[in-house]
Formats: C-alpha cells, sequence, structure tokens
C-alpha cells in the first residue's frame, strides 16, 4: 500500500523511528540537533532545523518526500534546503547550486507495526477510520481537542468574511448584513440571499426602513420574484412602488431563476424568508452594532423574533392563499443563524481588534446554546459520543469533515493518541 507523505511528517515531528546512529545516503554521519518547525503552509515541510553531516554545522529547512523523486514532480525550487529526508531514494536530487541534497532515508528505521497499524486504521470503509478505537481513546484527550477544533473551525471561516470585508471597505455593518441575508437563505438559497443583499445595499435601505412596505417592494422587487403577473392587490402594490425605487436609484434586478423552492418545507421558502428580511431592517437598525453589544442570548432572540406584514399571515407565496399562521423564525432557526452566521462574525470583529471579551462572549454563546440535531451528530451519538452543547457539537462537525473524511489520523490528537497505544 501507498504510504502518504502526512505519515512521514509524523514520524519526524513525533520522532517515532529509530533515529540512532544516522547516516546520509551519501556515507557520512549525521547527527539532528534541531527538528525545526513544523509548517502547514506553503514552503519547506520544516523550518529553521540545525544538523550537522560531518564536521559541519547546517542551519536551514527540511523537506519530506515519499520517494526522492518526488522533488522534481513537486517542482520545488526551495533555497536552503539542508537535507531531504525520504522513505526511499530512488534518484538524486541537486539544489540550485548545483550541489547534490544530502538524504536520509527511512525505510528501514520506521517500526514494522506503526506503519501495519496506521495502513489498518486509514485503509477502512468505517464511518471514521478509528470507530473501533474511538471509545477507549481518553476523554481530557476528546476535550483538549475537540476545543482546538471549535477554533480552528471559526478560523476557516475568516478568509471569507474578511475578502468581503474589505470589498465592502471595512464597513461592519454592511458585511454583517449580507452575512445575514445569506444565513437566512440556509445552503440551498444562500448564494440568492447573498447576491440579493449586495444589490440592495444598506445605504438605500436606511431611506425607507420606515416603511416595512417599501422595504419589502425594495428586496422583492430586486430579486426578481415580482416579475410575473401578480393577480392579488399586494403583490401589484409591491411592484408598482418598486417601478419607482429603481428608478430613483438605478436598480437592477435578479432574473428570479436564482431561487430554488424544491424540497422545501413551505416556512423555508425564499419568499418567506426575504420577507423575513426585510422585516429584521424595518424592526432593527445598526443590526451589528446591537449584536456586539448584546450581553446574552435572549437578546438575540429577540432581535430575531419577526412579526410579518399581513400579507404572508396566509401565504408562503405570493397569488397562493393558505392556511393562515404566523410566519416567525422558529427556535431551530434562530440557533442556526446565531451559531452559523452571528459567532463566526463577532469571532471575526473580535480577532481582528484583538477583542478578548467578544471572543470569549461567542464561546460562552455556543456553550449556552443546545446541541444541533443532524446526521453527522447522530452519527457521533451512536460512538458513544453524547454533547451537551452547540460549542461541541461544531467541533465535532469539524473533525469529521476535516479529519475523519480525508484520513489525516496523523495530524489529529486523537488518532496520535490511537497510534501511540497501537
Amino acid at each position: 500500500m501507498k504510504i502518504p507523505e502526512s505519515f512521514l511528517h509524523y514520524v519526524w515531528r513525533l520522532k517515532r523511528f529509530d533515529f540512532s546512529q544516522l547516516i546520509t545516503t551519501e556515507g557520512e554521519k549525521l547527527h539532528i540537533l534541531d527538528w525545526g518547525q513544523y509548517n502547514t503552509n506553503a514552503g519547506p515541510d520544516f523550518l529553521n532545523a540545525r544538523i550537522s553531516i560531518g564536521f559541519t554545522l547546517w542551519i536551514g529547512h527540511i523537506e519530506i518526500h515519499v520517494k526522492s523523486s518526488d522533488w522534481l514532480k513537486h517542482g520545488h525550487q526551495y533555497d536552503n534546503v539542508i537535507l531531504h529526508v525520504v522513505l526511499e531514494e530512488d534518484e538524486w536530487i541537486y539544489n540550485s547550486s548545483g550541489c547534490r541534497l544530502p538524504c536520509l532515508e527511512l525505510k528501514k528505521r520506521i517500526p514494522r507495526k506503526l506503519l501495519s497499524s496506521y495502513q489498518k486504521l486509514i485503509h477502512n470503509e468505517f464511518w471514521i477510520p478509528c470507530q473501533h478505537h474511538f471509545p477507549k481513546v481518553n476523554p481530557i484527550t476528546k476535550d483538549l481537542w475537540l476545543e482546538r477544533l471549535l477554533v480552528d473551525r471559526l478560523e476557516d471561516r475568516l478568509a471569507i468574511q474578511k475578502e468581503r470585508l474589505t470589498a465592502n471597505t471595512h464597513d461592519w455593518e454592511e458585511t454583517f448584513y449580507q452575512f445575514l441575508a445569506r444565513g437566512l437563505g440556509m445552503k440551498v438559497n444562500a448564494e440568492a440571499m447573498d447576491e440579493l443583499s449586495q444589490r440592495v445595499p444598506l445605504a438605500i435601505i436606511r431611506k425607507h426602513k420606515h416603511s416595512l412596505f417599501q422595504l419589502e417592494a425594495l428586496f422583492f422587487g430586486q430579486s426578481g420574484l415580482l416579475r410575473e403577473k401578480k393577480e392579488e392587490a399586494y403583490p401589484q402594490k409591491l411592484m408598482q412602488e418598486f417601478r419607482f425605487l429603481s428608478q430613483k436609484f438605478r436598480l437592477h434586478p435578479m432574473t428570479g431563476a436564482q431561487w430554488n423552492f424544491l424540497r422545501l418545507r413551505p416556512a423555508n421558502f425564499p419568499t418567506i424568508r426575504i420577507a423575513q428580511l426585510a422585516t429584521l431592517h424595518y424592526q432593527t437598525d445598526n443590526l451589528f452594532q446591537k449584536t456586539l453589544v448584546a450581553e446574552s442570548l435572549p437578546e438575540l432572540n429577540n432581535m430575531l423574533d419577526l412579526k410579518l406584514s399581513n400579507y404572508w399571515y396566509d401565504h408562503y407565496h405570493f397569488n397562493n392563499i393558505s392556511k393562515g399562521r404566523f410566519k416567525r423564525l422558529g427556535t431551530s432557526s434562530k440557533q442556526s443563524l446565531i451559531i452559523n452566521t452571528v459567532v463566526p462574525f463577532l469571532f471575526l470583529y473580535a480577532q481582528e481588534r484583538q477583542n478578548e471579551e467578544v471572543k470569549h462572549k461567542t464561546m460562552r454563546w455556543l456553550e449556552q446554546l443546545p446541541p444541533e440535531r443532524n446526521n453527522i451528530i447522530r452519527q457521533w451519538q451512536k460512538l458513544g459520543v453524547d454533547p451537551a452543547s452547540a460549542f461541541q457539537t461544531q467541533a465535532l462537525l469539524q473533525l469529521k469533515s476535516k479529519y475523519c473524511d480525508r484520513k489525516r489520523c496523523t495530524e489529529c490528537s486523537i488518532g496520535h493518541s490511537i497510534l501511540s497505544k497501537l
């Protein structure tokens, strides 16, 4: 079976091989004085190492490959690499100065039991690679790793948020509004709601925020969902108002084809979500600032307690009358919005402003929110995991998607614990 390079990173990083009496493939004595810093970004694998070859001291970087020829396949042009660590040297490698790179082979130095255990761990079809070993892992190891994974999950979202914040010239209110709209759209209509929020900027919303009718005209007109002929009086009025507003602000609506109604519960139809977005701006201004200063989850829930216009009491779609029902955001929808939109965005603010108080608040809110319910969490529960909060379910989702699904066992604290015992 092919050995991945990540396994060799693990072996080197944790010194899980016989490193006594090391010699290079050219027969020179090798001593490792500093194993280097593991680099998870672009560049050599281990930075700022210190080694001695013969009587010469070298300070620089270490690159690791399964076969030495992988250096050429990957097209590396790294300077200051002082040692090439490989499972097998199948070709001599030269640096940019034309000198042969010192090479260390590991194929006879890795314990067979370790290699066998690793291969058994990752080459199976279980839901997670360590499925039979996971329940035996020390709970403290699991808890500490899950805490790290929660932060890891929030940090993964920073790049997208920062990019949008930069595009909005660091306008926190505008950017938060756009992410809230995206969150209201859920996965199915997230992209469409995102586009809608960019077509209806806050500057226009603020000019008409005291009229829910005008806000609905803006949002529904720009969504493209008013293009069809409307038989009822209210959507006709919305269309008439939007014609005036579109000329006033030179608006360009969406085509309407972006919206998805299929396989959605009526309460999650994009028409209802757009109406809720309009109501949110009608009921509350300065959404980001009020979220930022909120001290408790009840404050956030009150802000998300939306009472839609009368038309939507007996409608889920234009021109189709339905049984009367208030279309409020449900408890699970509010929690999802807080978990997936509010908390990550406040975490971005805390990182950018180095505000530990806000960061601690986001962690506290996740610990106070009940655990999420979905297929992945149900599978974890079958393995004996009983998450007590959204803090833990978010971490478990990260563990599954970023480590278990990618078989990154050697980079996982739980995987490392299992391999150490095996």
